[in-house]
This record gives C-alpha cells, structure tokens and sequence, in this order.
C-alpha cells in the first residue's frame, strides 16, 4: 500500500547519493570517550527558530556503562527544509524549536474533538485514554479533567490530520527520507495536578519504547496547543543527551505515584540533571527532538489544562527488532500484558500508519 508523494519529495529524491537517500539523514559514528564526557556545560548555541512566514498569522547517579558515546552528523541536501543553523542545533543538542510553525485554527479543531471523545460525544475507534494515577482511584473525576492523554489516533480522521500536514511534513522527511510512516500518535491533556505531583513524567528516552531501528530514522513532532512553560509542566530536555546509548528505565519511586507506563531514566547524576533546560512554547510552536534525547515533564501547578499534540514518525525502511534480552524486554512485557493480543512487535504495527511514500521493510 503506497500513498501520495510527502510534502517536497519527488521519485528521483529515493534515488541514493552516494549509496545514501539525499533528504537529511543521521549517521552515528562511536567516538572513544567516558561517558559523561560531553555532559560540560549547557549549550549556548540557538535552538528556537522562526517558522515560516505566515504560518501563525494565518490563523490570527550513574548512567548505563559503555565505552562508546555517539556524535549525529545530519547530511544536507539541496531539497533540504532544514537551514544550517537548525541542522547544528540538532546535531548538538539533538532537538529544535520552530516558533509559530502550526495553524491556530486547527489547533482548536483538535482541541474542540478530544473534549467530545473526553465526553462520550465523539467515537474513541482503537484510542487508548489514559486517566491518572490518581483519578483512576477517584471516579467523581470526568469528563476532560479525568483524561491525562489519549494515544494511538493513527484511524481518527479529525487527530491524524496533525499526522498528515505539510509543514510538520516538510522537517520530518529531512530525518525519515521520502517514505513516512507515523508510528506513535498522542494528545497530552496533562490536567491541573491532583495534589500529588502525578503530572510529572519523568526524564526519558523514547526509544526506550521502540522495537524498531536505527534510531537515526525517527523523529518526534510535538507541538503545543497552549502556553507552556514552568508553572503548567513544559517540556524538559537535557541538550546533548541523545549522544549517549540507550539506558535503563523503570518507575521512579515517587511518593505521589507514577502514571502507568511512565518510566524513568534511573539513577541520573546530580551533574547531568543540572543540565535541564525548560522549553516554554507558546501555541503552535513545534519542537522537533531525537528518539534517545533524554526529556520529561513537569507538574502541572496550575488551575488550567496544558495540551499538546504529538506523533512520533519514523522511516518505512526501518525494521523491528527483537528486545527480548535487553533493556526494552521489561516495558515489553507490561504492554503486552496490557493490550494482551500478539506480540510487542504486533502491537507497534496494529497502530502504526503509511502517512506517505511508499511502504517499506516496517510493517
């Protein structure tokens, strides 16, 4: 099954350069250094950077061992959306901000159809609505306060539209090449914290949950559909940090509680934690971040939502892997016990969709 053509591509860019597809890639190459080598201090380099013209406007302790650390080398191209700057913002600190990049409007189209799925008015199809930790003790809590996110809206014809948009379109395929495959879709609610600090989300890596590789092919859009920033939870990154392997995760022993599935990076160093820079984004702007970027959220601290819209997008031409013995083999476990129908690899391919170009060895 094939679908039309992504934003900016043509049949003759899947055509190699070199034995390489000319839209951006990511190539790793080990580098001998102790591990906490590059974690010196916080970059200075730009990270935000203007959207296109218009685009608002138009809607008014210790890390795992390893002797190796990774450097990410992106390959411009001539079709490239990407500028100079914004390719060594991602290569340093292996994420960027574009401001203002996506449609007001829409936003409020999104907005306006999870408060109907929140209320029973809109059909949820195969979403997962996820409620927390401690609302799920709380069943007087409903409606749109009860939700903290909603995953999986890959068959939603309102939410995949985020999915399908030209302009996310246009930076993704720099990463991903011509064939796009969205893989793993959310809307973040993250409501007013319930007094137990369970809003927080731990810092993370994302790949932690992927079966599939390289991570070089894959890419995060985020973009938010309000203000965000210290007081409601915004997002957290560590710049740098997706230059390092994957670690170990599990539940963080937090006294208010940890929302299911929300693993944490265990026993992070006082010396890399200092290394947390805060993005505030006001709505429509769209950070564009690395799969093994170490990131995470804060408590929501006040009376009002905080929502964002989100799909992880990978490569057609990627492919699965096995984590049976490794460090994916827990989160695995407790999802397949979760969605209780195939394997891991299964689950991931039951809510993955074709966005664009043509399908590949990841299906």
């Amino acid at each position: 099954q094939n679908s039309p053509p992504c934003p900016g591509t043509t049949n003759s860019l899947s055509k190699a350069i070199d034995g390489m597809p000319p839209s951006t890639l990511l190539r790793y190459t080990p580098l001998r250094a102790p591990i906490l080598a590059f974690f010196g201090k916080a970059s200075r380099g730009a990270w935000a950077f203007p959207g296109p013209k218009g685009a608002r406007a138009a809607s008014s302790g210790k890390l795992h061992p390893s002797s190796t650390r990774h450097s990410t080398e992106v390959t411009l191209s001539q079709s490239s959306t990407l500028s100079r700057e914004q390719r060594e913002a991602y290569e340093r600190d292996g994420f960027f901000v574009i401001r203002g990049l996506y449609n007001l409007n829409k936003i409020e189209t999104f907005r306006s159809h999870f408060q109907k799925i929140c209320s029973g008015e809109a059909d949820r199809g195969t979403m997962l609505v996820m409620r927390d930790v401690k609302e799920r003790m709380d069943t007087s809590t409903v409606g749109e306060r009860a939700v903290t996110k909603i995953q999986n809206f890959q068959d939603d014809p309102v939410l995949f539209k985020y999915c399908q948009d030209p302009l996310v379109l246009s930076y993704v395929t720099n990463f991903t090449g011509p064939n796009v495959k969205a893989v793993h879709t959310m809307l973040i609610n993250k409501p007013p914290d319930p007094g137990s600090m369970s809003s927080r989300h731990p810092l993370h890596q994302d790949l932690y949950y992927f079966p599939f590789r390289p991570a070089d092919k894959i890419v995060c859009s985020w973009t938010a559909m309000e203000r965000a920033d210290r007081q409601n939870g915004c997002l957290v990154v560590i710049p740098g940090s997706h230059k390092q392997p994957l670690q170990p995760h599990g539940y963080p022993e937090w006294e208010g509680g940890v929302n299911k599935m929300y693993h944490g990076i265990q026993d992070l160093p006082q010396e890399v934690l200092d290394q947390r820079v805060h993005l505030i984004m006001e709505a429509g702007d769209t950070v564009y971040f690395h799969p093994l970027l170490f990131h995470g959220s804060g408590t929501n601290s006040t009376k009002n939502f905080r929502k964002a819209i989100a799909c992880h997008f990978a490569s057609a031409d990627c492919h699965y892997i096995d984590v049976e013995g490794t460090i994916q083999e827990g989160i695995a476990t407790e999802w397949t016990k979760v969605v209780k129908t195939g394997t891991y690899q299964d689950m991931w391919r039951n809510k993955s969709r074709l966005v664009c170009g043509e399908e590949g060895t990841l299906q």
